[in-house]
This record gives C-alpha cells, structure tokens and sequence, in this order.
C-alpha cells in the first residue's frame, strides 16, 4: 500500500532505468535462476543485466533492435528469456515470490478463493504458418488473443493462459482451471461475471475442480455505476498488467511468449 512512510522504498528515479531490479529485488530473484552447467567455459553473461534487459522490453515496449547497448545483446536477452520460459525458471520465480507476498500480508501460501476474467486486446500486423492463430472477439469487437487470469482476493496472479479471441469465456474458462492440476489444493470458492454462467463452464469446472464452488456476480440493474464485489479485483489486476506497454498490444508470435511476458 503506498503511504508516505513506504514511497520511498518504490523511489525509482536513482536507477539507470526504472525498469531495472534494485538490490533488493535481485537479492530475492537471483538465487532461483540456475547456475551454468558444469563443464566448458566459464558463464561470462551476468544474469541480472539479461533480466534488466527483458523487464525493458516489458515496460517500455520497445523494439528488440531499440535495446539500449548498456544492456546485453539482444539476441542473449532473447535466448535467455526462451531458457527461463521452458526450464520453468520463470514458473519458479513466480511461485516464489506469491508465496512471499501473501505471508507478507498475513494470509496462508495457498489461496481459498479467486476471481477469473478475461481481456482481449488486438494483435499487431502479423500473420503465417509459425505463427498462433488469432481470432474475432464479436462482443469486444477485436481480432486477436484473449487473455485468461485467475487472481486471489488482493489481485494477485494465480494462473493465466492466452488463446485465440474467438473462444468463449466460458470455454477458455475451463481452459485455465484445467491447468492448475492441483496447485491450489485448497481452492474452494471461485467468482466470476454473467459470461460464465451455464451450464457448460459449470460441468467443465466439476470435472477439473470438483471442489470449487462458483458464484456469479451479475451487473447491477439500477443502470448506474456500482463497485461489484469481487469483480472489481481482477479488473484492477488487469490494469495493472495494461502498464506494461509490451503487453498494450498483442505483439507476440507465440502464445508460450506472451504468456511469459505476462507473468513476467
């Protein structure tokens, strides 16, 4: 919470950039990524510069070519950002540092509800054979990917999947929850908005959650502004993420990468 006692600990403004990691950041990040391997030359890349590097791509939005050469080459922020994606480094870190902010904030690690939304946003000028399809989100009016979150109740990230903007919330729904397989074991309550209500997501969540039990939180009928509870969380976490300008818009050619921007 931001309080004048606290804003000097998110003074950003001595850094080379704001985007990189402070001493104390990396004093927490740093023990989860992998050592190099034993055996060949010594690692001569400094695993903090790389990890600069990708959160500057993530917040500023630039171009893999615009990285600034005081950061290492783009083509070793790249491949770095592909390793820590596929040898789960980054599902580590996330994992970890969930873990940190709920004990901070005197909850239990595992979570006992969650909200789930969802967020189209259109894709860039792209197109292809190696590329993951995109799709038309008729409600929204966007063709692109369609964004799937799963947060607690202080917003923050559980679990999130991207898929084509075609596909129904209440069909990428099941998608999601369908990936936990058991990581939230104590996961009991589930909200979510009127496009998930039916009896389709309601089966699909009994198969892949038997235990969770789901609550519809409808707009109110008074046609004026009203906070609706739960669901004004996610809605917060979504914005949150809309501060990352790489995540403005659906840049990636693979829905494996941007997802790992967005847990980034």
């Amino acid at each position: 919470m931001w309080t004048p006692e606290n804003r000097p600990r998110y003074d950003r403004s001595k850094l080379r950039y704001p985007s990189d990691l402070t001493d104390e950041e990396w004093s927490i990040v740093g023990p989860l990524i992998p050592r190099a391997k034993r055996g060949g030359n010594r690692r001569s890349v400094d695993e903090r510069a790389v990890l600069d590097g990708v959160m500057y791509i993530l917040s500023t939005g630039c171009q893999w070519a615009a990285l600034p050469k005081d950061l290492p080459p783009r083509s070793t922020v790249n491949d770095y950002l592909r390793r820590w994606d596929e040898d789960r480094t980054l599902d580590r870190i996330h994992h970890a540092l969930y873990v940190l902010c709920r004990e901070q904030a005197g909850r239990e690690a595992s979570p006992t509800a969650a909200i789930i939304d969802s967020q189209s946003v259109k894709s860039a000028e792209k197109g292809g054979p190696c590329i993951d399809a995109s799709g038309y989100d008729a409600g929204k009016k966007i063709k692109g990917k369609k964004r799937h979150v799963l947060v607690d109740t202080q917003g923050l990230l559980m679990q999130a999947i991207i898929h084509a903007a075609d596909i129904q919330d209440r069909d990428g729904g099941v998608l999601l929850m369908g990936s936990l397989f058991g990581l939230y074991p104590f996961l009991l309550k589930l909200y979510a908005d009127g496009g998930y209500q039916g009896a389709n997501f309601q089966a699909g969540l009994r198969t892949t959650c038997r235990q969770i039990n789901l609550e519809i939180v409808k707009r109110s009928e008074l046609r004026k502004f009203v906070v609706l509870p739960k669901r004004w969380i996610v809605e917060r976490t979504i914005a949150w993420l809309n501060r990352c300008r790489r995540l403005a818009k659906d840049w990636e050619c693979l829905n494996r990468r941007a997802l790992a921007f967005l847990r980034w």
